[in-house]
């Protein structure tokens, strides 16, 4: 298995670019997928307290062959469960069955008032050991600088949508200017994967219009959590470094 590449969190865990993304996946479903994408080689899983599929998710790495420490595991915390931050990161580590995530972050901001206590009771979760990185999920810059502001120290992530249509360098130069790693979610939902000039570039290189998608995401720095119930997609979603694209076919993604 070829390595993916990783993010270095600074201080923390290094974060695998390639995730599987398991939104919308639960039950038999979800434990399925998740095992046949831990089989293909995905070594960082993405859920949250939302998705309700947390059991599934510690189910399927536990009668894996893996060590927890191999595999990278991400969840969230709702905004609505900001009065109660440990006892929802309690709940997550049973149902995933570990004693520590990788990488917790904010699902979406909370009510204004609440976002500087949320994000200092995260610190102290984290230095706790109970979560080795900590973030936050579309947040806009100013509520990036906001947390930064109030207690010296700014996300190790931001997750938010993204895709080609999406591409907005100013937004990511903000992210890299504040140290803040961008990853990607529903990268291929805002995409016409029937577009030309991915069918042009995928016959090109002999993979799929998605993989295009997914391999433009790492060639920007981004990493990308795609997800599939189907075992094809999944294979196909990982197998994103037997190419890479060039600055001439970036730049014409860019501009779909």
């Amino acid at each position: 298995m070829t390595d993916i590449p990783a993010v270095d969190l600074g201080g923390g865990p290094t974060m695998p670019m390639v995730g599987f993304g398991t939104w919308q996946l639960g039950g038999r479903r979800a434990y399925e997928a998740i095992r046949y994408a831990l089989d293909v080689g995905y070594r960082h899983i993405d859920t949250a307290t939302m998705y309700r599929n947390e059991h599934e998710v510690g189910q399927a790495l536990g009668d894996s062959d893996l060590d927890r420490d191999e595999v990278f595991i991400t969840t969230k915390l709702p905004p609505g469960n900001a009065g109660r931050a440990r006892a929802t990161l309690s709940e997550s580590l049973r149902a995933l069955q570990t004693d520590y995530v990788d990488l917790w972050l904010i699902h979406w901001p909370p009510r204004r008032s609440a976002s500087v206590p949320l994000w200092r009771e995260f610190r102290t979760l984290r230095d706790e050991g109970l979560c080795r990185s900590i973030g936050v999920s579309n947040y806009s810059i100013a509520q990036i600088d906001e947390l930064t502001a109030a207690t010296g120290e700014q996300p190790a992530v931001n997750q938010i949508p993204w895709s080609p249509s999406r591409y907005d360098p100013a937004l990511l130069a903000a992210h890299a200017d504040r140290g803040v790693a961008v990853e990607g979610y529903s990268p291929l939902n805002g995409t016409r994967l029937r577009e030309p000039v991915l069918a042009e570039i995928a016959d090109r290189h002999q993979v799929t219009p998605a993989q295009v998608v997914l391999r433009w995401h790492l060639e920007h720095g981004i990493t990308v959590i795609p997800k599939s119930s189907h075992p094809d997609r999944i294979k196909s979603n990982f197998d994103l470094l037997s190419f890479s694209l060039t600055p001439a076919e970036v730049a014409r993604l860019d501009h779909l």
